[in-house]
């Protein structure tokens, strides 16, 4: 079989007879056919890479929402969107070379999936951090005594120095009480404007009970910060580094 000009995308790797959903389609306009590629007790379901891939908002919902609906049928080692491999033969050379440790990485996640927790400072919490901050207090007083730029300079800084102290504090009591809640947990990229940015990888049957409890820490903390929770997510954080095919980059 000739590799398409544009590469082959590879959207996951799976045990092998792993069913494809019925009607499922990849990225690109129009959606790209899928098909599975086997070698050994592995398989990648792939495409033909769209010419001109971009991260559209369509293209990223298209890629997600396969891997969810893969993961209804067994573990997934999912690939992150934009991900294209030179030809299907390097994807059959890696999953060959690599195959007890993808095996391994699937036995990890099956029936479990991820959820990303993200801590920002509140939004609406001024009034609170006046009445327990002396300091900020003083430069509020201050400002209000002779007004100009330099007090408001200060006291502009002092606030968003206390929101940020108050909900780092909150996010770390946030994290210590979700973590026994998961089967690992692992830290995301800084995110401008949060304090914390973990993700947790979920019992699928205790995911509504992992969100209510984040929910009710939201609200505990909500005049020290604010929660924003996202999952059920594909497994992206949790899969190894080296459960990579061999890819020439992302379109």
């Amino acid at each position: 079989m000739s590799a398409p000009t544009d590469g082959v995308y590879v959207y996951a790797i799976l045990r092998a007879a792993t069913a494809l959903p019925k009607d499922a389609v990849g990225v690109g306009s129009p959606p790209a056919v899928l098909r599975v590629i086997s070698q050994g007790k592995l398989e990648a379901v792939v495409s033909d890479a769209p010419p001109q891939l971009r991260a559209r908002r369509r293209d990223l919902l298209a890629h997600q929402n396969l891997l969810m609906r893969l993961a209804d049928d067994g573990p997934v080692l999912p690939m992150r969107f934009g991900m294209v491999a030179a030809d299907e033969r390097s994807i059959l050379a890696q999953l060959a070379a690599d195959e007890s440790e993808y095996a391994a990485t699937l036995d990890r996640l099956a029936g479990r999936i991820e959820i990303n927790v993200k801590v920002l400072p509140a939004q609406n919490a001024l009034e609170a951090l006046v009445a327990e901050d002396k300091s900020v207090r003083q430069l509020r007083a201050a400002a209000r005594r002779n007004p100009g730029y330099e007090a408001s300079l200060r006291l502009g800084e002092a606030i968003a120095g206390a929101l940020t102290r108050r909900a780092t504090a909150a996010g770390e009591r946030i994290l210590r009480e979700l973590a026994p809640a998961a089967r690992a947990a692992v830290p995301g990229p800084e995110v401008p404007g949060c304090v914390l940015n973990e993700s947790f990888l979920v019992e699928r049957a205790e995911s509504e009970a992992f969100l209510s409890r984040a929910e009710n820490l939201g609200a505990a903390f909500r005049e020290q910060a604010e929660i924003r929770c996202a999952g059920p997510l594909p497994c992206y954080s949790f899969a190894s580094s080296e459960a990579q095919p061999a890819l020439v980059g992302g379109k």
